[in-house]
């Protein structure tokens, strides 16, 4: 039995309530002319007579059973989340929040575990590069965080390797001015032209 809403029953309501089961009985009509189509089709061994066939009963049964398809979606997508769908948004809502907290709660670990935890902030100046690599990253930045091999590099260093500013820690960026300029913090850069390897 069809519960229609209350109040006014206005007829776009009532095709709203009726839409699912209008679609099931076309899909239903429609698999059942496919199905007739296909039986006279196959008893012929003519084509000019499997035309009729296909003219009357597949060609409709094609239509009707994308009309029930269309019906069906349609049904589906107006009503709202039924409850297997909403026990799925609270639990991916849980989730979320449990991922996020965790993440919150990681580079506070990371900082606790290496006894970073004292200072607030990393030191202002201070750059580390990546052996090998061409950008140059503030000590916070999680492209470095959790590496052993990390070393430290000084900004005259940064200019004379002609280093990138790495685009996820968005550190000072550092030219061949800020390199005259500015004294250099480290005094044992890596990689520095003329700087003893061994």
């Amino acid at each position: 039995m069809v519960r229609l809403p209350q109040g006014s029953a206005r007829p776009a309501d009532l095709l709203r309530s009726l839409r699912p089961r209008l679609g099931w009985i076309a899909l239903v009509l429609g698999i059942g002319l496919l199905f007739l189509g296909w039986y006279g089709v196959s008893g012929e061994r003519y084509t000019a007579r499997q035309l009729p066939y296909l003219a009357s009963a597949t060609a409709p049964g094609a239509a009707l059973l994308l009309a029930g398809t269309v019906l069906l979606a349609l049904g589906r997508r107006t009503g709202g989340p039924d409850a297997d769908q909403q026990q799925i948004l609270r639990q991916l809502e849980i989730l979320y929040r449990l991922l996020t907290e965790e993440a919150a709660r990681e580079p506070l670990a990371a900082k606790e575990g290496s006894g970073l935890g004292t200072t607030a902030a990393p030191a202002r100046g201070r750059l580390l590069v990546v052996p090998g690599g061409g950008t140059y990253h503030r000590p916070d930045c999680l492209l470095v965080q959790g590496r052993d091999d990390p070393q430290p590099v000084g900004r005259t260093a940064v200019a004379a390797r002609g280093l990138r500013p790495c685009p996820l820690c968005d550190p000072d960026p550092v030219g061949p001015a800020d390199a005259d300029l500015k004294p250099d913090p480290d005094p044992d850069p890596v990689g520095a032209p003329g700087a003893d390897p061994g």
